[in-house]
């Protein structure tokens, strides 16, 4: 974010600060030079980085020092503190960093500070190149952390997509809302792969892997030799099987182009029927409804997104739908699509202009699998995201990993796990043998009800809310025989970071006080 739209807050820290109003752990915003800056003690040393987090603009202030790194309250992106290197996404960019001098008890934060450039540790385990098989989330977090960590090799991406990557939650959230432009969903520019020289290749499909001769083929006759190669292909919508689903008026949402035709039809009709009370869902439909567009909601559960949050939140989402106009039909399936309606399986027939189906992925795996990889209801990997082939890497919705609080392989399907994923597996084609232990998290927007999930329950048999959903400021704790698993929240974004941070610890009992039982 352009600090030329901040509105500069705090003390001019070039003036100084008494270390006596400062104490172990505080932060305090000012400004250096028209920049915002924050200033955050740790014992005896003190750093000064960039105020705002590059990502969506979040206050740091608000955010949770952990050690000697500062998260974003909003999305949970982590910067290093000492060189404001970007440690965790959602974040692209590192933040900028100023000298602080001490003299007499006060802190004076003086001119901005050079980047280190980032040195190989092992030039032997650097691959002849990179190949990446995907142009989302996590290919394209691993090819901006090669750049980032030191590696001058080639990297080319292989995207079946016809737009460069993009920023996915948009795409269901402000974007399709009609209140970020489009040029906001790109994650980069043309000029910033260029300047990066890193080739992406759009509209390139991947028809084969030879594993034994290191090289990938394309549908149109293409190869391309790899040192190292990421498998990040995603996920596919789960295809409706019924009359009238492949209709031109049908939709899916999964990409740029996807998006786009939603906005069309917006643009164009008043009414819509969305298939699938999942978040996905729920989410297109917030969004088209701030068109002005009158949606019908369709889903068989009984309380929409109950398996994933519980009855009593769930049933609130629906309460906030309503109240903007949504019309729920659950306990019910389309069984056919037409021109103007979609039956349902109780015979009632719904008018609609277009439609929206939402009911669910699956990993995009048939590449792995025709390679000969281990699967594992996904791509199974290492703890280094590494598959069962030497150099080839996986990361995003494909992979299973094995996660070390739960004991037990997972597979999640989130942007910011897939970033986070991307990253990772980067730094290990290096020779890092870094593991990735990352706390998964997300957030979904649904008109003005925000929600962030930290952690990962598959399966629950508790839940505890501190607080009330009703006043939008709770946490809720979902546990497994006693374990908590995770922690969704409204309106804390620190509790959220608290959380994140007992997880990592993995001492999972330490976060909520008087909570009341409910399941």
């Amino acid at each position: 974010m352009d600090n030329d739209h901040i509105q500069l807050e705090g003390p001019d820290l070039r003036r100084g600060v008494n270390l006596s109003t400062l104490a172990d752990g505080a932060m305090l915003t000012g400004h250096v030079n028209g920049e915002a800056v924050l200033l955050v003690r740790r014992g005896e040393q003190l750093f000064a980085v960039g105020a705002t987090c590059p990502h969506y603009g979040a206050p740091l202030g608000d955010g949770l020092v952990v050690g000697e790194t500062i998260r974003c309250p909003w999305h949970h992106a982590c910067f290093d503190l000492r060189s404001g290197q970007l440690l965790r996404a959602p974040a692209l960019e590192p933040l900028p960093c100023w000298r602080v001098d001490v003299i007499d008890g006060v802190a004076f934060v003086r001119a901005r500070t050079d980047r280190p450039s980032q040195a190989i540790d092992d030039p032997a385990a650097v691959p002849s190149s990179v190949v990446i098989v995907g142009g989302g989330a996590a290919g394209n977090a691993a090819a901006e952390t090669l750049r980032r960590e030191g590696y001058a090799g080639p990297i080319t991406m292989l995207s079946a997509d016809s737009s460069f990557p993009c920023d996915r939650p948009n795409l269901s959230k402000n974007y399709l809302a009609g209140t970020a432009p489009e040029e906001w969903t790109l994650l980069r520019t043309a000029d910033f792969y260029a300047h990066k020289d890193i080739d992406v290749r759009l509209n390139a499909r991947v028809s084969r892997i030879d594993i034994g001769t290191r090289e990938v083929e394309l549908a149109d006759g293409g190869r391309h030799d790899y040192g190292a190669l990421l498998l990040a292909t995603g996920a596919e919508p789960v295809r409706l099987d019924i009359p009238g689903a492949d209709l031109d008026h049908v939709h899916y949402l999964r990409t740029l182009d996807d998006s786009r035709a939603l906005v069309a039809e917006a643009g164009a009709n008043r009414r819509a029927v969305v298939i699938g009370a999942s978040f996905i869902g729920l989410e297109v439909a917030s969004s088209l409804r701030a068109r002005n567009v009158e949606v019908h909601i369709v889903g068989p559960e009984a309380i929409p997104m109950e398996r994933i949050l519980g009855a009593e939140v769930g049933s609130y989402v629906r309460s906030v739908h309503e109240e903007h106009g949504v019309a729920f039909h659950l306990g019910r399936t389309a069984i056919a699509i037409d021109e103007h309606r979609v039956t349902l399986d109780n015979g009632e027939r719904i008018e609609t202009d277009f439609v929206v189906i939402g009911i669910g992925v699956r990993p995009a795996i048939a590449l792995a699998q025709d390679a000969g990889l281990t699967l594992d209801r996904g791509v199974a990997v290492d703890e280094f995201l590494q598959t069962s082939a030497p150099g080839v890497f996986a990361a995003g919705d494909i992979a299973r990993w094995p996660d070390r609080r739960s004991g037990q392989a997972i597979r999640v399907e989130h942007f910011v796990v897939a970033e986070r994923q991307g990253q990772t597996a980067a730094r290990n084609m290096l020779g890092r043998r870094e593991k990735f232990d990352a706390v998964p998290f997300f957030w979904t927007e649904q008109f003005d009800l925000s929600i962030a999930y930290v952690g990962h329950a598959e399966k629950w048999d508790e839940i505890q809310i501190d607080g009330s959903i009703e006043a939008r400021d709770c946490a809720i704790t979902y546990l497994r025989e006693g374990r908590k698993l995770a922690v969704a929240l409204v309106g804390r974004d620190l509790e959220g970071l608290l959380a994140e941070a007992e997880f990592e610890r993995s001492d999972v009992d330490a976060f909520h006080s008087r909570p009341r039982r409910i399941a």
